[in-house]
């Protein structure tokens, strides 16, 4: 009787309530035996999804497994016709300009496509490949990784028409196509592939995978998309955990709860309730997309397509040569879909390099690390001759990159701070790791005739905080030639200087053109030298966008300075940026979204609209605003150089028993410093993450028993430190503390006054050193004039002397 009586309270026992509802949980016995069936399942499935990607991978790598290649004509948006190479593999269509494949166009996904015969009067026989729904019918990427195809004339998203040489060739090609057609199914086997990863795949066969995978998204699908991003990809156990569906609800009402939703490697770390509230920060998550061009010249040169050679003679015909560019629209076709102030920040992406010069203990060591890290920004170019688009008047762009080696962050700020003439300003900082740069460009555009100068105007000045050392920077031109005849080609020219005028020393590099009879190996060329006071430390040659040798004068040996392999790409920074719906109206992606999709959509009528929309509300804000001086957000003026710098400058070297975090908020770039205990340190990822998904379900969580290091629950804690008495019954206990309170008001107060006096007397010393150099300079000159009229006086002299003795003699 007892033991039946303890059956039933055991079976009892194992009923909870779960969603309001009784429910029986099964045995110990069952669940194991589940668990065990699960992981089977499981290896199985993996397996199974191994074996496809391997099979994919090796169909589409393999050059025997193309069913079909060969010249294609295929017309265009603008109803001319092109002739391309075309290559087909089991369900795709790959695109090239010659049979080499080197230059991808574009990968049609025929999983999404249905083909038709089309008549046609001309010689030939024409068939379409057509998205029934009227959907994209393009892969997103090419079959190595592409990002952008190359430039050719532009193509419709939704369908194709192809037209071969004969009857029979086109015969050939359809029952070719209707092969890849039905063999294209075979490849929905692995459909989560790309989304769970698998380690045993190479980067070539997940870059297949996802572009086999890759269909039109939806705007929902995309939000949802985002919102996956958002929340961490890693959260997906299907591939990898061996819980049940009930282990993981408990793992997340125990751990998830507590980090605002996100699991990493964080929540493993003991939480302190001395944590002070974290900031308010702006919330950024990692850019999808990046174009990058391959090195050399072929990347640098435009076909022209003959509408658009129409479009550039009556531009000419408007131009004079040595006139200035600013005040004339151009076309769209060349347009790069980005801001300047967006290109400006391609200079980052190798920012950890800076972290590495300000650790370098010679001043020949920092000043060569600062050279690779100014090289490490060219060869990020996009394909073709593209202009990026002329920022509107009090524009602005945000971005920042992590570093996971140091933990911490490099800020960008960028700001249209004149529009007559074009000026940008910028500031970068990364105050951990102990640098900053701040600068301004302005841009000019002068024309030749049959070739045309982009001129940045400018310098940068990067400070190593620690050491108070100034680089002063400046930056080469950009030179388009080839416009009236011969390719249209891009180059970069003219001499640039690094400078340090306390530790004297000195790079100078030159950037040069290709000489009229040169051939490929003088694309691109640079040549420089390091300069230690007078004496030359180290020769520079190479290629700006591929390898760069420094040559030391005293060893004699030769080393590779830059040279952005694969390796060194694949360990570029990653940049975060602000998503759009969160973005200012005056946010560069934000501003021109509506042409950047026309252009990327090849719609150039549609793009040429918006740029219009965009310029004419310029025009009309300036007629308003009349006389009155444009005031900037963001920069200021110095009065007495002229240069721009950031309002919320901070140069003060960080102090690890002080600064806790640095981050930013609405264009200002602060720290957040420990209040009077000793915290733990922030992560820039778990912060924005869990503020991000905080905005997206529109609540925040609640307050647990235990919080989270990065707290952002500002209502329930406070600013000012807990007292550290144990005891609530000491006498006079509140008049202590509001004396304290008062002494910390008042240090704060002395702190900020003393921060202004050091900021007041670095802009007097800054001013002191300009009006030195002004100084020099007008003495060199009044020195240079009197040495002239010197020299006239004696060579006048010597005249009269030799007129004198040739009047004797003869």
């Amino acid at each position: 009787m007892e033991e039946t009586m303890t059956s039933t309270t055991t079976v009892q026992s194992e009923s909870r309530m779960f969603n309001g509802v009784e429910k029986d949980c099964p045995s110990p016995t069952e669940k194991l035996a589940r668990k065990e069936s699960l992981k089977v399942q499981k290896q199985n499935y993996q397996q199974e999804k191994k074996r496809a990607a391997k099979e994919l991978s090796t169909a589409l790598k393999d050059p025997s497994v193309v069913i079909m290649s060969n010249w294609l004509k295929i017309r265009g948006s603008l109803k001319s016709w092109t002739k391309l190479w075309c290559a087909l593999r089991p369900g795709v269509l790959l695109i090239y300009k010659t049979p080499k494949t080197d230059h991808w166009v574009g990968t049609i996904l025929l999983s999404a496509c249905k083909l038709i015969e089309r008549p046609s009067k001309k010689d030939g026989f024409c068939f379409k490949l057509y998205h029934p729904l009227d959907k994209s019918i393009w892969a997103v990427k090419g079959p190595k990784g592409e990002n952008v195809g190359s430039i050719t004339q532009p193509l419709p998203s939704n369908y194709l028409i192809f037209r071969a040489a004969s009857e029979s060739d086109g015969r050939c090609w359809m029952d070719a196509l209707e092969l890849a057609l039905s063999s294209s199914t075979l490849y929905k086997t692995a459909p989560k592939a790309g989304k769970e990863g698998d380690i045993s795949m190479t980067s070539e066969s997940s870059h297949l995978l996802q572009l086999l995978q890759t269909s039109p998204l939806t705007d929902t699908e995309l939000q949802q998309l985002n919102e996956s991003s958002l929340l961490g990809n890693h959260m997906e156990h299907d591939g990898s955990s061996d819980k049940s569906e009930r282990e993981i609800h408990d793992d997340w009402d125990t751990t998830g709860h507590e980090n605002g939703g996100r699991l990493t490697e964080e929540s493993d770390v003991e939480h302190s309730d001395e944590m002070s509230p974290g900031p308010k920060a702006t919330a950024y998550v990692e850019q999808v997309t990046e174009e990058m061009a391959e090195a050399g010249e072929a990347s640098q040169v435009e076909t022209v397509s003959e509408e658009n050679k129409g479009l550039i003679w009556g531009l000419l015909k408007q131009l004079r040569p040595g006139m200035d560019l600013s005040k004339v629209v151009l076309p769209t076709f060349i347009l790069e879909p980005r801001s300047f102030l967006d290109k400006l920040s391609d200079y980052y992406y190798h920012a950890d390099l800076l972290s590495q010069a300000s650790l370098e203990e010679s001043a020949y060591g920092r000043i060569k690390q600062v050279l690779r890290w100014y090289l490490s920004g060219f060869y990020k170019k996009p394909k073709g001759l593209k202009k990026p688009y002329n920022p509107i008047l009090g524009e602005t762009f945000r971005c920042c990159w992590l570093h996971p080696q140091t933990n911490s962050c490099t800020f960008y700020i960028a700001e249209q701070v004149s529009h007559h003439p074009p000026i940008s300003a910028f500031y970068v900082c990364n105050r951990k790791d102990g640098f900053c740069i701040s600068g301004s460009i302005l841009a000019k555009s002068k024309f030749y005739g049959n070739s045309l100068s982009a001129i940045l105007d400018g310098r940068a000045r990067l400070l190593f905080l620690s050491r108070d050392e100034e680089y002063v920077i400046t930056m080469p031109y950009a030179h388009c030639k080839g416009i009236l005849y011969g390719t249209m080609t891009l180059e970069l020219g003219g001499k640039v200087t690094i400078e340090c005028e306390k530790m004297k020393c000195y790079a100078e590099l030159e950037y040069k053109l290709k000489p009229f009879l040169g051939g490929a190996g003088s694309v691109n060329q640079i040549s420089g030298k390091i300069m230690m006071g007078d004496e030359l430390m180290a020769t520079i040659d190479g290629h700006w966008d591929s390898e760069v040798f420094i040559q030391e004068k005293r060893s004699g040996q030769q080393e590779t300075l830059w040279n952005p392999t694969q390796e060194i790409r694949s360990r570029r920074l990653k940049r975060q940026v602000v998503q759009l719906d969160q973005q200012g109206e005056f946010e560069s992606e934000r501003l021109w979204q509506h042409v950047t999709s026309a252009i990327l959509d090849r719609d150039q009528v549609r793009a040429t609209q918006e740029k219009f929309v965009l310029e004419e509300a310029q025009r009309r804000e300036a007629k308003e605003r009349g006389e009155r001086a444009w005031i900037p957000k963001l920069f200021q003026q110095d009065p007495v150089t002229s240069e721009w710098t950031y309002i919320h400058l901070d140069t003060r070297p960080w102090d690890n028993e002080a600064c806790l975090v640095q981050f930013e908020k609405d264009g200002v770039i602060q720290t957040q410093e420990k209040i009077h205990r000793r915290h733990n340190g922030l992560s820039y990822s778990h912060t924005w993450t869990r503020q991000h998904k905080s905005e997206i379900n529109g609540k925040h969580r609640k307050t647990s028993s235990q919080p989270s290091t990065c707290s952002q629950n500002t209502e329930s804690s406070s600013t000012t430190p807990e007292p550290t008495h144990e005891s609530s019954d000491n006498e006079g206990f509140s008049t202590q503390c509001a004396r304290c309170s008062k002494e910390v008001k008042d240090i704060a107060v002395i702190e900020a006054s003393i921060t202004s006096i050091k900021k007041t007397q670095q802009d007097i010393q800054r001013n002191l050193v300009a009006l030195s150099r002004q100084l020099s300079r007008q003495r060199a000159t009044d020195d240079s004039t009197s040495l002239t009229g010197r020299h006239c006086l004696i060579l006048c002299v010597l005249l009269l002397s030799q007129l004198l003795l040739n009047y004797v003699f003869t």
